[in-house]
């Protein structure tokens, strides 16, 4: 098991390139057992999650190749059902559940894992496909689901913390092949169902209204191979912009979609942070001392919860009381408790942190929860006084593309050692 040990001090300089999307890979790799024909697939980011689903699909009998970015994938002859030792590393491991009913008319998945950032209960998912015709039993730990033809139907996925990004992907590529049309009410809206969603209409599916609460499907009885272009990660982009502001350097990142950073973007320009955008580029710094602020996490396009970690992480150095809300997962405050043994003053109201800002952190040897805890912990570690120790970084092994290879090339000082 990997570790960072990271030295404080050494403010952020240069450029970096962003990685493709994790978040929409991984439902675009699962989307490939939609069809016989071979994929290819660019921009793919090297990481532990994307190599867990492509071990998924060959398990299922797809040919799978991997090299610079680029994934081959050929589902011609594959089976139903999935390998427990597999799905219960990756929650986004459900994903293959859609495919699989709507291409073979069974599927059988262990139910999947991840990260501990409180209950993703995968219940909209089995409802959404038992509206289309589904049938589903949960038997010793595993979802076994059949259906001779799905039926187009109407679905509501709006949950008690908002749309089911999964669920939507899941929904959405099972009714591109089901008999006549289906509605996705409630749909979420991030970039990453909008890139599934151009992925599928490539292949020939017939899909309207991607990227709004209200997505119609019309299902068809054939998907081709296609080729496609991962998007940009906005998450991998959108911790870097606050390693600029929080380390006190100038950054300069590039291939990434400033559309999709809205809310990130203004958050960071209400603190003080100086952004400027050209293209598919962004210059980002602080040019004077940084300002409190409040941030509530929603559903897209609102603030993501999956930078809320990060925040915290630069609100404990910001002078004044800075207050962040959690509004998506309720419980996703574990790396609170590594940021307050570094000297954070940080209290907990129920789904809500309120941050009194320190003059500064002090280094520690610190435990990562998930994957975006272990981005702020090194974020921390950046502007901390002395030297701070990151353990169980596998974690950000999972999101982030050779993190500690980039931060180096900017100037930071971390190293990965085995514990």
């Amino acid at each position: 098991m990997d570790k960072f040990v990271v030295h404080g001090g050494n403010p952020l300089r240069g450029s970096l390139r962003i990685s493709g999307s994790k978040n929409s890979a991984l439902p675009i790799l699962a989307a490939t057992l939609l069809t016989p024909e071979p994929c290819i697939i660019h921009n793919v980011p090297n990481l532990s999650d994307i190599r867990y689903m492509l071990q998924i699909l060959q398990h299922l009998g797809a040919e799978v190749t991997f090299e610079n970015g680029t994934v081959r994938v050929c589902a011609a002859n594959i089976h139903s059902e999935t390998s427990y030792d597999l799905v219960r590393k990756m929650r986004a491991s459900i994903c293959v559940l859609g495919p699989l009913l709507a291409r073979l008319g069974r599927a059988t998945i262990s139910l999947p894992g991840g990260c501990v950032i409180g209950d993703r209960p995968i219940d909209l998912h089995l409802k959404g496909l038992e509206t289309l015709g589904a049938q589903i039993e949960v038997e010793e730990g595993n979802v076994i689901a059949s259906a001779p033809r799905l039926i187009g139907s109407e679905v509501f996925l709006g949950g008690k913390f908002g749309s089911t990004v999964l669920g939507t992907d899941n929904i959405m590529m099972a009714a591109t092949r089901a008999k006549g049309v289906t509605i996705i009410e409630s749909a979420a809206c991030e970039p990453e169902v909008r890139d599934l969603a151009e992925f599928l209409i490539k292949m020939g599916a017939k899909i309207q209204g991607q990227g709004t609460r209200r997505i119609e499907i019309e299902g068809v009885d054939f998907l081709r191979g296609v080729e496609h272009h991962v998007i940009p990660d906005r998450i991998e982009a959108g911790t870097f912009m606050v390693g600029a502001l929080i380390s006190g350097g100038d950054l300069r990142l590039t291939h990434l979609a400033p559309e999709h950073l809205g809310a990130v973007t203004n958050a960071l320009k209400q603190a003080g942070a100086e952004i400027k955008i050209e293209g598919n580029e962004m210059q980002i710094r602080a040019t004077g001392p940084l300002k409190s602020i409040e941030v509530i996490t929603e559903t897209y396009p609102g603030f993501p919860t999956d930078m809320q970690a990060q925040f915290c992480a630069l609100m404990s150095v910001v002078p004044g009381i800075s207050v962040i809300a959690e509004k998506v997962f309720p419980n996703r405050f574990m790396h609170l408790s590594e940021l307050k043994r570094m000297g954070a003053k940080i209290d907990l109201e129920g789904s809500t942190a309120i941050i009194h800002g320190v003059d500064h952190l002090g280094g520690a040897p610190v435990m990562a929860s998930d994957l975006r805890a272990s981005a702020a912990l090194v974020l921390a570690g950046l502007v901390a006084k002395g030297v701070t120790t990151v353990n169980r970084v596998y974690h950000i092994d999972r999101g982030y593309e050779k993190i500690d290879e980039k931060l180096r090339s900017v100037g930071a000082v971390i190293e990965r050692q085995k514990e």
